[in-house]
């Protein structure tokens, strides 16, 4: 079994965390339904204007989970142009 996990940090065009909160509910909730991983976020949530996110995603087969987790931060970068990515990181745990 693979274990894989991508750390994503994101600076956000947010200027309260109420702004933040959607834009970060959004692409949660969006990503879960449409790739079928766990995903939170996991710091800097007192930040109005920075987001980093971890998804995750487990399989038997060492390539699917990688390439899914590959979908999901190019999902993101194509689907809100208004947020940028600063820093991914993709490891298998």
């Amino acid at each position: 079994m693979h274990i894989f996990c991508l750390e994503i940090h994101l600076s956000l065009p947010s200027h309260s965390l109420k702004e933040k909160r959607g834009i970060v509910k959004s692409i949660l909730a969006r990503s879960r339904n449409r790739f079928n991983v766990a995903c939170s976020e996991v710091d800097r949530q007192d930040n109005d204007s920075v987001g980093v996110l971890a998804f995750v995603t487990v399989s038997p087969d060492k390539n699917i989970p990688r390439r899914v987790l590959e979908q999901v931060e190019n999902w993101i970068y194509e689907g809100w142009p208004d947020v940028e990515i600063v820093a991914s990181d993709i490891s298998e745990i």
